[in-house]
């Protein structure tokens, strides 16, 4: 399994500046990166094809998108297809980052659809997943985090289309962008959950799903994380718009 270090720039960075740090990037990891690292840049729609050109041909960058709507084409004004997607070179994307839950207020449906759809069309899927502070607070994340994975991979339509690839991000949404990290017993118990859950789910490729963490990860906290077991790689927000912190993750 490969250890995959995945880079959410969120909505940040015009694409001169999005093409400056993949560059920068390129430079500082190429050829330095372990063979089973993997870096996955998720840059904003504006700067994919830009990304993608300053990627392409790098060995262990691959390219992913932060979201889509799940249809072919239609009339959904502002929305991106996954057609449009995989002809920007990408092949990955997210599903149900909290963000895109809370703020946007997308449900457990609509992210298992949205799950769905992409590995359909050939999209290897990461699925957020991730309790509030009053959810842990309240003793209840084994439920949060149970319900949304059994919603979003209970259906046929995304076991029969698993070709393409999943792997699961838990992200503690009270620390994402706070500076606030799980602890390492908290991460160690809730990728146990995951784990546990998918082997469940899905008995035929659970054990071998990877289960990123995401929350706050820093240059100096990457290594203890990617030493609990469980812990397959990360998903980094903030650390990842700086080329330094980002490539001292990717190297950690």
């Amino acid at each position: 399994m490969r250890t995959l270090i995945a880079a959410n720039w969120k909505m940040h960075m015009t694409r001169s500046q999005a093409q400056s740090t993949a560059r920068q990037l390129t430079e500082k990891l190429e050829g330095k990166l372990p063979e089973n690292r993997e870096i996955l840049i998720l840059p904003p729609f504006t700067s994919l094809e830009t990304v993608a050109g300053v990627i392409s041909g790098k060995d262990g960058f691959s390219l992913g998108a932060q979201d889509f709507y799940p249809a072919e084409e239609g009339a959904y004004t502002g929305e991106v297809a996954p057609g449009m997607l995989l002809d920007l070179g990408c092949g990955y994307a997210l599903a149900g980052h909290s963000e895109r839950r809370h703020v946007f207020g997308e449900s457990d449906e609509l992210v298992g659809e949205k799950l769905a759809y992409g590995l359909e069309k050939g999209l290897h899927m990461i699925l957020c997943i991730g309790e509030t502070l009053t959810e842990r607070n309240n003793g209840v994340i084994r439920e949060v985090l149970s319900r949304q994975l059994r919603t979003a991979l209970d259906s046929a339509r995304v076991r029969n289309s698993l070709g393409s690839g999943l792997s699961v991000a838990y992200e503690p949404v009270w620390a994402i962008g706070t500076g606030e990290v799980a602890r390492p017993e908290d991460i160690r118990e809730a990728h146990a959950m995951v784990r546990e859950d998918l082997m469940t789910l899905l008995p035929q490729i659970g054990e071998e799903t990877g289960i990123l963490y995401g929350g706050s990860v820093k240059p100096d906290n990457i290594s203890q994380i990617l030493g609990i077991d469980n812990v397959n790689g990360v998903l980094v927000g903030g650390a990842s718009l700086k080329p330094d912190s980002f490539s001292a993750i990717a190297l950690g």
